[in-house]
């Protein structure tokens, strides 16, 4: 097989910093090479400087057999490497087509002209694309595509994807393959950037994987595992991914009558799936008391659950959002002031914060659950996504919920913080918590909980054993609807 793209000791300073040491990447003609890593090993960095956005300070690459050094991202995508990254780049207002060619459009004489081949040639290989769309209306899923149509406008060689199912159902994820298997077949070569290292074990041809900056490990997917996958990212063997449920139920303990009853009771991790919009974060958010509750009852140990979010705080209620930047976590503040809004009172006095104890507790707790970090004082923002997540679910071991929410808890963080995760829920629940999780990912659902419910349309399903499911079964429940 011919080689597509060639990069060799490849290096890359910022200041004191060492981002990229050297790194090795060998793309085919027409496969499909996943590149692999924990946060910060430089899978980014590396892709920026294959776009242009980076010059390297040492190493050389070719495309297809000549020497590429672009000089800036236009150039790269001129020369046929196109990115597509997690945070997808459209005009929401526009069409599909006028984002398919959006700054490249053909114009005569200053006007810009209605039939453009370019767009004809995207929607005939991507035929679930309407160009008439406006791309607000689309879901994540379409929108990927739509990123996919824009390099498909410029006939790219190269296309690299950074995490492209993270904000996709299981569904529309496997759609999206179903896409690239066209693109495969047609001799483009994907890079694939995931954390979600099951996708890539049937599909991938090769993979690359970096840590520290350098290529530690390569080769043919056929010949890798989830486990040889997972200590090359990250230096040492992991005994397992999925900590064992061992734990012993215990009472009920969140009792939510409505449109799909369920009961979460102590010592229990209780899985939600679902598609993308079928009502799981609105679920979340009613429970915690951000939306509000139209029919049905909500009541935990027993009593209905206070009105206000502070009310159900003071209840035992804590929560962790989908969407930890927006909203659940304040990323300008530093760790200590995340750590402990939810339960001020243990180092307040007369209206007056004890600083020196604050900071105290905070290091307890930065401690105990291995978060990378300078001091208390530094900002959230500043940290890996993998620690941000470790801040949000230490804030509720710090307040000590009962009841613990966990909306897609492990979405762009690595498999080595993925882990770490999975223990603090296991924790939880064997310390008599009840955890509620709300994930896309299947086999962390299967993996971690001990019953699971599927949400169709605003209504959830039957609660039954994780040993009773499969991925298959989910994604079936999930698509048919919720049985009677």
């Amino acid at each position: 097989m011919m080689t597509a793209l060639s990069m060799r000791g490849i290096a890359k300073r910022f200041g004191a910093v060492v981002a990229l040491a050297d790194v090795d990447l060998d793309v085919a003609e027409g496969e499909v090479h996943a590149l692999v890593g924990e946060n910060g090993a430089g899978k980014s960095t590396l892709m920026k400087v294959l776009s242009g956005a980076h010059a390297p300070d040492a190493g050389a690459m070719t495309l297809h057999g000549r020497p590429y050094a672009p000089k800036h991202p236009l150039d790269a995508l001129q020369r046929g490497v196109a990115m597509i990254y997690q945070e997808l780049n459209l005009a929401t207002d526009l069409t599909v087509a006028q984002n398919l060619v959006l700054g490249r459009e053909q114009h005569r004489f200053g006007v810009v002209t209605r039939d453009d081949p370019r767009i004809d040639r995207a929607v005939e290989l991507l035929p679930e694309l309407d160009p008439s769309a406006r791309v607000s209306t689309l879901g994540p899923g379409a929108r990927q595509l739509v990123e996919i149509g824009r390099a498909l406008t410029i006939d790219a060689s190269i296309v690299v994807l950074d995490e492209p199912t993270s904000s996709l159902s299981a569904l529309e994820a496997a759609q999206l393959k179903e896409v690239l298997e066209r693109l495969r077949a047609r001799g483009t070569s994907i890079v694939y950037i995931t954390h979600y290292l099951e996708e890539i074990l049937g599909f991938a041809d090769r993979y690359t994987v970096l840590r520290d900056g350098a290529t530690v490990a390569s080769g043919d997917m056929r010949d890798a595992t989830l486990e040889s996958l997972v200590e090359a990212m990250v230096g040492r063997s992991l005994d397992a991914v999925f900590p064992p449920r061992a734990r012993k139920r215990g009472g009920p303990l969140l009792e939510v009558k409505g449109p799909g009853s369920f009961t979460l009771h102590r010592g229990e991790v209780l899985g939600i799936s679902g598609l993308v919009g079928a009502g799981r974060t609105e679920l979340a958010r009613a429970l915690y008391g951000l939306d509000a509750i139209r029919t049905g009852s909500v009541r935990l140990a027993g009593a209905l659950v206070a009105p206000s979010i502070a009310g159900r705080i003071a209840q035992g209620m804590g929560m962790v959002s989908e969407d930890r930047k927006a909203e659940g976590l304040a990323l300008d503040r530093t760790l200590a002031e995340n750590l402990t809004l939810s339960r001020m009172s243990v180092f307040t006095r007369g209206g007056v914060v004890d600083l020196t104890e604050r900071a105290r507790q905070s290091r307890g707790w930065l401690e105990r659950l291995g978060v990378k970090h300078r001091d208390t004082d530094q900002t959230v923002g500043e940290l890996s996504g993998g620690n941000q997540q470790k801040i949000a679910i230490a804030r509720l071991l710090h307040q000590d919920a009962d009841v613990v929410i966990l909306d897609e808890p492990t979405r762009g963080i690595d498999i080595a913080s993925k882990v770490e995760v999975y223990a603090l829920i296991a924790d939880l629940a064997a310390r008599g918590k009840a955890v509620l999780v709300i994930s896309s990912h299947l086999p962390e659902l299967l993996g971690l909980c001990d019953r699971i419910a599927v949400m169709h349309r605003g209504v959830l399903g039957e609660a039954r054993a994780s040993e009773g499911w499969t991925e298959e079964s989910l994604l079936d429940e999930a698509t048919r609807g919720a049985r009677a």
